[in-house]
C-alpha cells in the first residue's frame, strides 16, 4: 500500500538538504581513514597517494620488526588490563551514581567526567609529575593507570544509561528476599545492563590502545606503546609500516565494533 504525503509530513524531497550534509559530515570523517588503506600497500619507499604499484611490502615489514611487534604486544597488555580496570570502576561508580542520586551523585558524576573535559596534554604533564615522585614512570603499570584514568568516564557514561533503562526494583526484590547485595547486583542487575558493560569494554579497549599524548610523557625503552612508535617513526623517517599498521588497527577497530554490536543485539533478544 502506497503512503501518500499529507501537508504537515515531510517527504524525502524536503529533506533532500538534510541527507546532503550527514553524507558529507560522513565523507570528513571516513574518507581520510580509507585514504590510508590504498597506501598501505604501495611499493614505494615513501607515503604517496595514489599508490604507483601494488605490493605487501610494508605488511611483511612490520611483521618481520621485532620493534614494530613488541610495541604491539605492549598496547595490547596495557589494553587489556586497563579494560579490566577500567570496566570494574566505571561499572561500580555508575551503580554507587544511581543509587545515591541528587546532588551527591550529581557531584561523584562531574568528578568521573573531569578526565573527559581537561585537555589531554594537562593531564599527562599532571600525570608525568606524579608519576616520576611514585615511581611509575616508563612502566607498565603506571601505563595502565593512566589509561584506566582516560576510559573511567566513557565507562561510567555507557554503563550509566544502561542503568537508567535497568529496573532496579527486582534487585530490591532480591535482596528482601535474602540476597546480599553483591549477589543481586550480579545475579539480577549485571545481566540486564550486559549490553552496556559490552560497549564499555570496546570503548576502554579503544581508548587504551589509540592514546598517544600520554604515552609521549610516561613511556619508553620496553614500555613504549605502538602508538608511541609510530608517532615517532612519522615525525622522523615517514616509514610507509606507519601506514599498514594504520590499515590493520582500521579492520580491528570494525572488527570488534561489529562484534560489540553482535553481543548486544543478542543479549537484548535474549
Amino acid at each position: 500500500m502506497q503512503m501518500i504525503a499529507t501537508d504537515t509530513q515531510i517527504t524525502h524531497a524536503q529533506r533532500a538538504w538534510l541527507y546532503l550534509m550527514c553524507a558529507l559530515v560522513l565523507a570528513f570523517l571516513v574518507v581520510p581513514c580509507l585514504l590510508v588503506i590504498p597506501m598501505s600497500f604501495s611499493a614505494d619507499s615513501f607515503l604517496h597517494f595514489p599508490p604507483h604499484r601494488l605490493s605487501l611490502r610494508w605488511y611483511r615489514s612490520f611483521l618481520a620488526s621485532d620493534d614494530w611487534l613488541h610495541g604491539a604486544w605492549v598496547s595490547t597488555e596495557v589494553a587489556c588490563a586497563t579494560v579490566v580496570l577500567a570496566t570494574a570502576l566505571g561499572t561500580a561508580g555508575a551503580y554507587a551514581i544511581r543509587q545515591l542520586g541528587g546532588r551527591f551523585g550529581g557531584a561523584m558524576r562531574a568528578v568521573f567526567m573531569l578526565p573527559m573535559i581537561a585537555p589531554v596534554i594537562l593531564i599527562a604533564v599532571g600525570v608525568f609529575f606524579v608519576f616520576a615522585r611514585v615511581g611509575l614512570n616508563n612502566s607498565l603499570g603506571g601505563l595502565v593507570l593512566a589509561h584506566t584514568l582516560l576510559a573511567l568516564p566513557y565507562v561510567v557514561v555507557t554503563v550509566g544509561t544502561g542503568l537508567e533503562t535497568c529496573d532496579l526494583t527486582q534487585e530490591m526484590v532480591a535482596r528482601s528476599l535474602g540476597a546480599g547485595r553483591l549477589r543481586a547486583f550480579f545475579e539480577i542487575t549485571l545481566p540486564q545492563i550486559a549490553p552496556a558493560i559490552y560497549s564499555s569494554l570496546l570503548f576502554s579497549f579503544m581508548t587504551s590502545f589509540d592514546e598517544t599524548v600520554i604515552v609521549l610523557f610516561i613511556s619508553g625503552g620496553d614500555t613504549s606503546t605502538l602508538t608511541r612508535l609510530m608517532f615517532e617513526n612519522i615525525r622522523d623517517q615517514q616509514d610507509p609500516t606507519i601506514a599498514a599498521i594504520s590499515t590493520l588497527l582500521i579492520v580491528i577497530s570494525t572488527a570488534a565494533l561489529i562484534a560489540a554490536q553482535r553481543l548486544s543485539g543478542n543479549k537484548r533478544n535474549d
